[in-house]
C-alpha cells in the first residue's frame, strides 16, 4: 500500500493548523499568552509547509528561502511560548535568529548543496530544541510525576515543524525513488500524529499549572499575602519532620496584634485591614527565608523557626520592638501598635499541635501580663497527650475549692 506524500503533508498541515487555532482560541479565552505562543508557531509552520508543498519549485527561490525561515521563526516561536508559560519575558532577537543565520549562509553561499542545507538547518532545529528542552526542565513543577514528556515533546515539535521545510530541496518530483520511500510515508504519518499529541502535552502542561494555582489559592490569605492555616499547618508539618530527622529543635511563636476590635471600632475595618497587612511584612521581613508564617485567625499570626527557644525569642522580641515602632496616625488619631507574643520551643520530633498549645498558653501569659510583650513557655512539650494532662492538672489545681 502507497501513500502519496504531498496529500500526507497536506493533510499533516490542515491538522496543524486546526490544532493551532484551537489553541490560540482557547489562549485568548483563557488568558493565557504561552498558549497563543503555541497556536501561532502552528499555524506559521502549517502554513509554510502548505504552501511548499502546493508550489514546490514553481515558487522561485526567494520565495521557497523565505517559507524555510518562516519556519524557523516557528521553532523560535516554540521556544519563547515554553519562557513565556513560565513566566518569563520573550526573547525576541533569538526568535528570529534562527532564520537570519540561515537566510544569511544561504546568500552568502549561494552554490551550498542541498545536503549542506539540511545540515546548517538541522544544526538550527536543534539549537532550539536544545532551548525548549531547558527551559522546561529547569523550570519542571513538582506536581509532575514525570519530566520526559515534557522535554521530549517539545524537541520534537520543533523538529517536526522545521524538517518538512528543511527537506524540501530533497522532495523533487523527478525524485520518485525517494519522494515514495517509506521513510518519508512514515514521516509524514508522524507528523500527523504529533501534531495531536503535542497539543495533549500542552494541555497536560496548563492543567498541572492551573492545579498549582488553585492549590496555592486555596493555602494562602488573600489579604495579608501569607501562609492561611491550612497552609501554615501543612508547610510546617514538613519542616518539623525534616528537621526531625537531623535532630534539630523547632520554635513556635503566636502573634496577637493588641486590642484589634477596637482598632476596627475606632479607626474602621480598611484601617483594621492596613494594620494586618502592616504586621504581616513586619513578620515576614523580620524572619529568615527559611523560616514560616502565616495569619491563622483574624488578628492571629504565627511562625515556626529551625531553631532553638532562646533564639525564637529574640526573634519574637525583635517583631515586637518593630510593630511598636510603626508609629501610624490615621485622620482620628495615632493607632496603637502592639502585638503580644506567646513563644514555645520543643525537642526533635515535637508535634505542631503541642508547639502551638503550648504556644497559645505562653499568649494567655503576655495578654495577662499586661500586652505588648513576649512569653515564653515554661516547660518544652514532649508530647500531646502529657501536654493535655499537665495544662487540664494546672487547671484544676487553681479552681476554688468548693464547699462540701
Amino acid at each position: 500500500m502507497s501513500f502519496d506524500t504531498s496529500t500526507l503533508y497536506l493533510f499533516a498541515t490542515m491538522v496543524a493548523g486546526m490544532l493551532g487555532a484551537m489553541l490560540m482560541l482557547f489562549g485568548k479565552q483563557e488568558n493565557i499568552p504561552a498558549l497563543k505562543w503555541w497556536g501561532t508557531a502552528y499555524l506559521l509552520g502549517a502554513a509554510s509547509v502548505a504552501i511548499w508543498t502546493i508550489g514546490g519549485a514553481k515558487l522561485g527561490e526567494p520565495l521557497l528561502l523565505a517559507l524555510h525561515a518562516i519556519g524557523f521563526v516557528a521553532c523560535g516561536m516554540v521556544w519563547n511560548a515554553a519562557r513565556v508559560f513560565h513566566g518569563r519575558k520573550p526573547n525576541l532577537t533569538g526568535l528570529l535568529l534562527g532564520a537570519v543565520v540561515w537566510v544569511g549562509v544561504v546568500l552568502a553561499v549561494p552554490s551550498l548543496n542541498p545536503a549542506m542545507r539540511l545540515i546548517v538547518g538541522a544544526v538550527i532545529v536543534a539549537i532550539y530544541a536544545g532551548l525548549t528542552a531547558s527551559e522546561l526542565w529547569s523550570e519542571r513543577r513538582r506536581t509532575m510525576q514525570k519530566r520526559w514528556p515534557t522535554i521530549a515533546v517539545p524537541v520534537m515539535h520543533g523538529c517536526v515543524l522545521a524538517l518538512p521545510i528543511l527537506l524540501g530541496s530533497l522532495l523533487r518530483p523527478h525524485d520518485e525513488t525517494f519522494a515514495s520511500s517509506i521513510w518519508v510515508t512514515a514521516f509524514s504519518i508522524e507528523l500527523i500524529l504529533y501534531a495531536i499529541g503535542t497539543v495533549f502535552v500542552i494541555f497536560m502542561l496548563v492543567s498541572d499549572r492551573a492545579v498549582t494555582v488553585h492549590k496555592t489559592a486555596a493555602s494562602v490569605d488573600p489579604l495579608s499575602g501569607m501562609l492561611n492555616r491550612r497552609g501554615f499547618t501543612e508547610a510546617c508539618n514538613g519542616v518539623i519532620e525534616r528537621e526531625a530527622t537531623a535532630g534539630r529543635p523547632v520554635t513556635v511563636m503566636i502573634f496577637d496584634i493588641d486590642h484589634f476590635k477596637s482598632i476596627n471600632d475606632r479607626f474602621g475595618h480598611p484601617a483594621g485591614d492596613e494594620i494586618l497587612k502592616l504586621f504581616s511584612t513586619v513578620v515576614i521581613s523580620n524572619l529568615r527565608i527559611s523560616d514560616l508564617s502565616g495569619r491563622i485567625g483574624g488578628e492571629e499570626f504565627a511562625a515556626l523557626l529551625a531553631c532553638p527557644l532562646e533564639e525564637g525569642v529574640i526573634v519574637a522580641e525583635r517583631v515586637r520592638e518593630a510593630f511598636e515602632a510603626s508609629n501610624i496616625v490615621c485622620e482620628e488619631g495615632p493607632v496603637d501598635t502592639t502585638v503580644s507574643i506567646g513563644v514555645a520551643g520543643g525537642p526533635a520530633g515535637t508535634e505542631l499541635e503541642v508547639l502551638l498549645a503550648a504556644a497559645d498558653t505562653a499568649l494567655y501569659q503576655a495578654k495577662r501580663g499586661g500586652r505588648n510583650r513576649v512569653e515564653a513557655a515554661e516547660e518544652l512539650p514532649l508530647s500531646l497527650e502529657k501536654w493535655r494532662r499537665k495544662t487540664a492538672g494546672r487547671a484544676a489545681s487553681q479552681r476554688p475549692a468548693t464547699a462540701t
